[in-house]
């Protein structure tokens, strides 16, 4: 067993394995970010195009 330790300490595969693991996880958690921004975003717009059309006319944003 111990053997088999040793042989995954130093087997580069498994190295590169996990690098690629752990930037995946960073990409995922930026694509989150990101969806949620967009998320917020969108319904922001499309809260501001209601309140226009029932109001009757555009209203400049700030």
């Amino acid at each position: 067993m111990h053997k088999r330790f040793r042989e995954l300490w130093y087997d580069e595969e498994a190295v590169v394995t996990v690098e690629y693991a752990l930037l995946l996880s960073v990409l995922v958690v930026g694509m989150a970010s990101v969806w949620q921004m967009l998320k917020t975003a969108v319904a922001h717009a499309v809260t501001e195009a209601a309140n226009a059309i029932s109001s009757g006319g555009v209203t400049p944003s700030g």
